[in-house]
């Protein structure tokens, strides 16, 4: 492992949410929670206002609504986030070759590969000028943590937060790590967190002092050997430039085999939700679901099944993960469970139905067109064509108001939507550079109110500067 601390891990704070703030005047300083508003909504980031109250991402949205009523609930902007990572991200690439992508708000980066730091000093100002111009660009924070590992870097990172910079000084490791949990750890989830500590070990430095042949009888050579290494604040993983995911899984080891086939398919519906968090997470889909199980001879199962096109949808996967289900013998009972996506897009359901909308819209079209050009050739096809519109009326699609997204009106400029409902619809009329603005209550079917583009949160031209 490298001496100096040249390895950055850089972690976006509160980001969709610090987004929503950023370009909503009126809601800076306030508690903000972003996600699915739906019965089965979760939530996908919060505001550190929010998490006063208890609010954390992944929780149900019903439960976040509990905990903090009075907080501003918004549905994501998937293509602002995605702008402003696209910021972020080149200006980490400015710094070094190899920047490793982890989400759209978090990076590894290796300053030493791109000779922009070499020690302590020399890192410390590169990580403070980037998050400078983060700020700059952006308008947003991030907080940065810097060591000679991934590891380290990351868990500085998270002792830098909110808007900080941690630098771990090599010798100092072991140090660090000693009383800090054993979740701190890559690859300690809750079911190995939960099997060290019957074993009688609950931190870092009580793993240290175990040894490696009580880390690995406890866990196995590959994992136990991994995870001591660790302890002793050795990690060898180099930053690797970004790649193309392969797949999206998670899964599930059992300390005692689980016989009971019901709760079996409880255990894969779940699996199945959480590997579509981390799938939207990542803000892909994909059109294979594979099932894996492990039996109690250690045999390993695997099965799949491809859809007719990309999903990011919890009741598809569910669904396909319960019928490969259906095709394994899980009598001897079950050791550990995974569900996985495969096949990948660069795009999530809410842009497959917005495909389909535009297919479904443009079919019309040239139903109408083709209707239009028959009726043409003679007054028969006319009086036929007129009377196939008159029973069968084009529908009318009702528009879809989503809270936080943005629109313009015709009079009163750039807005976004409070809320709606009963045929009504809230509009706050504020800019990121305004101050909060005045709401009105419009018409749902109101001509005069649009769907509008987020409009840049920093960088934005004078002419544009006077909206709202």
């Amino acid at each position: 492992m490298r001496s100096a601390p040249t390895i950055l891990h850089l972690d976006m704070d509160a980001f969709f949410a610090s987004a929503e703030q950023a370009a909503k005047p009126s809601l800076r300083g306030k508690a903000v929670v972003v996600g699915g508003l739906g019965p089965r909504g979760v939530v996908a980031t919060c505001s550190y206002e929010a998490r006063v109250f208890g609010v954390h991402s992944a929780m149900p949205m019903a439960q976040a609504r509990r905990l903090a009523p009075n907080a501003a609930y918004l549905v994501p902007r998937f293509g602002l986030y995605r702008e402003i990572s696209e910021q972020v991200m080149g200006l980490l690439r400015e710094l070094s070759p190899l920047v490793e992508p982890l989400s759209l708000d978090e990076a590894f980066v290796d300053l030493e590969a791109g000779r922009t730091a070499w020690d302590e000093a020399s890192a410390r100002l590169t990580a403070g000028k980037l998050r400078a111009d983060i700020r700059a660009v952006t308008g947003l924070t991030g907080s940065v943590g810097l060591a000679a590992s991934k590891m380290l870097a990351k868990i500085a990172s998270e002792q830098a937060k909110p808007d900080g910079l941690v630098l771990i000084e090599p010798g100092t490791e072991r140090a660090l790590l000693a009383p800090m949990s054993v979740r701190i750890l890559p690859g300690v989830g809750p079911a190995t967190g939960d099997h060290l500590r019957r074993g009688g070990i609950s931190t870092v430095g009580e793993i240290a002092e175990a040894g490696e042949d009580e880390l690995v009888r406890l866990l196995g050579k590959a994992h136990g050997g991994s995870l001591y290494a660790m302890a002793l604040a050795r990690d060898e993983r180099p930053v690797v430039a970004e790649r193309d995911t392969k797949s999206v899984s998670v899964e599930d080891t059992y300390d005692v085999d689980i016989h009971d086939r019901v709760r079996v398919r409880t255990e894969v519906q779940r699996l199945a939700d959480r590997c579509v968090q981390r799938l939207r997470g990542a803000h892909l889909s994909g059109r294979t679901i594979v099932l894996k199980v492990r039996r109690y001879d250690f045999s390993t199962l695997t099965r799949s099944e491809t859809l007719r096109g990309p999903t990011d949808d919890a009741a598809v996967v569910r669904e396909a993960a319960a019928r490969l289900l259906e095709s394994v013998d899980t009598t001897g009972g079950v050791r550990l469970l995974g569900v996985g996506v495969s096949g990948l897009a660069d795009y999530t359901q809410e842009d497959l139905f917005a495909q389909a909308r535009v297919a479904a819209a443009e079919e019309l079209q040239q139903a109408g067109g083709a209707a239009g050009a028959g009726a043409g050739s003679s007054g028969a096809g006319q009086e036929e064509a007129a009377e196939v519109v008159a029973e069968e009326p084009e529908p009318v699609v009702e528009r879809q108001w989503r809270a936080g997204h943005d629109v313009r009106h015709a009079e009163f400029g750039h807005g976004w939507v409070q809320g709606s409902g009963l045929g009504r619809v809230t509009v706050r009329f504020e800019t990121p550079d305004s101050g909060p603005g005045r709401v009105r209550t419009f018409r749902s079917d109101d001509s005069a109110l649009e769907v509008a583009e987020p409009l840049p949160l920093v960088g934005r031209v004078p002419a544009v500067r006077g909206e709202g």
